[in-house]
């Protein structure tokens, strides 16, 4: 370290080089001094707003508004920070009207600094946490009081404004989803059960329960000529009997009423079979048929459970569009309204000089070190011992003849002269 061994040494690099030190610290104060009052004061306004839950519980009424409170503060500060935004504020608040110079690109990164959105999460349930924010602090910092306080304000202000309208929005967005897709599943039914009226009209089918009514139809034909078959052979048996027991004018008479009755009973069974083939011939449906209507049947099963899904999530949907609209829902409000600030932040203009002198008393140590480790001198007999191991035996100090002023050197000479003048 040069000549510097001991603090003796050290208070002697300090007594040699108090000139350079003095006016390094001199120059350091001013410097100082002048960046203290150059420097410009900024004021801070907070504002805190709390997000309260639902006041109905979900399990009795569910909003359709999903996510995180966190997600969504997220995208209302995106919105809020998105230069239209910004400039739109500094327009209506007239915010820097005194550096009119200032363009729209250096403005916004500005504002972009000066406020600050956080958010306190809320109590953890368990061990899970679901994102809640309990707690939103919107922070100001301006060149005045006034513009603090206005801009936290009318952040917060916007803050709940978004909340409310993007909450509204959502909620209105799915409500309209679900109606949407129940009234088109109706259309759907209604435009397949008229498909189905046509198919079943073009294939002689015209009612759902056709089918079973002809087969039924069928079987009450057929149970008809079984009993007509039956008439006939007992009409026959007893003509038979009348012929072989009775006198032959009696059993002419019997067989004549017998052939009579058989001829009505012919004529009943033509028309009871002509009636059965008609029947049959709408009753034999070809395997495409089949399965076209078994297609329909399924299709409008599965539309019936779609939309007894879509009502009952519409249902679902309007209660929480009903929710929002009368703010029964996830709310902001302001517990702590943004106060003007009493004193501006940061070190102040008395610490920056402070700082600043302290500094400059440093450096200018730092340069006596540096001027004196250019030069290394050894200056005592203590010094010599150290760096060669050599005692000197004597010490002679450095002697400077005092240097005489201009007005004693002037006096002296013309002393001088006056002597070596002759005498008269």
């Amino acid at each position: 370290m040069a000549s510097i061994y001991s603090l003796s040494d050290f208070l002697d690099l300090l007594r040699r080089r108090a000139g350079v030190i003095l006016l390094v610290t001199f120059l350091g104060c001013v410097a100082s001094l002048w960046i203290a009052l150059s420097q410009e004061q900024v004021y801070s306004s907070t504002e805190v707003i709390q997000i309260t839950r639902p006041k109905i519980a979900g399990e009795l009424a569910r909003s359709t508004v999903d996510g995180s409170s966190a997600r969504r503060i997220q995208l209302i500060e995106q919105r809020l920070m998105a230069r239209g935004t910004i400039l739109e504020i500094v327009d209506q608040l007239n915010l820097y009207a005194d550096r009119p110079g200032l363009l729209a690109s250096e403005i916004v990164p500005l504002v972009r600094q000066s406020v600050t959105l956080t958010g306190t999460a809320a109590a953890r349930e368990g061990m899970s946490d679901d994102g809640a924010i309990s707690v939103l602090t919107i922070t100001a910092v301006m060149p005045t009081r006034e513009q603090a306080q206005a801009v936290a304000r009318e952040f917060s202000r916007r803050t709940i404004a978004l909340s409310q309208s993007t909450r509204l929005e959502q909620a209105q967005e799915t409500l309209t989803f679900f109606t949407e897709k129940e009234k088109a599943l109706i259309d759907r039914i209604a435009a397949l059960e008229e498909e189905v009226a046509d198919f079943r009209y073009a294939n002689a089918v015209t009612l759902p329960g056709a089918i079973e009514m002809r087969g039924a139809e069928i079987a009450a034909i057929n149970e008809s000529l079984l009993e007509l078959a039956r008439e006939e052979i007992q009409m026959r048996k007893a003509a038979e009997e009348a012929v072989a027991t009775q006198r032959e004018g009696y059993a002419r008479r019997i067989q004549a009423e017998t052939e009579a009755k058989q001829e009505a009973l012919e004529a009943q069974r033509r028309l009871l079979e002509e009636r059965r083939e008609v029947l049959e011939a709408s009753l034999e449906l070809t395997p495409e048929v089949d399965r076209q209507l078994a297609n329909y049947d399924r299709r409008m099963e599965q539309m019936q459970s779609e939309l007894e899904i879509m009502t009952q999530r519409r249902a679902e949907a309007e209660v929480g569009f009903r929710l929002e609209a009368s703010r029964q829902g996830e709310r902001l409000t302001v517990i702590e309204a943004a106060s003007l600030p009493d004193y501006a932040v940061g070190s102040g203009r008395k610490a920056t000089a402070l700082k600043g002198g302290l500094v400059s008393l440093i450096l200018g140590v730092v340069v006596a070190f540096l001027l004196d480790l250019r030069h290394p001198v050894l200056r005592t007999s203590a010094q010599m011992t150290r760096e060669t191991g050599l005692s000197p035996v004597v010490s002679i100090p450095v002697l400077e003849p005092r240097r005489r002023g201009l007005l004693t050197r002037l006096l002296r000479a013309r002393t001088t002269v006056a002597r070596a003048a002759p005498k008269t």
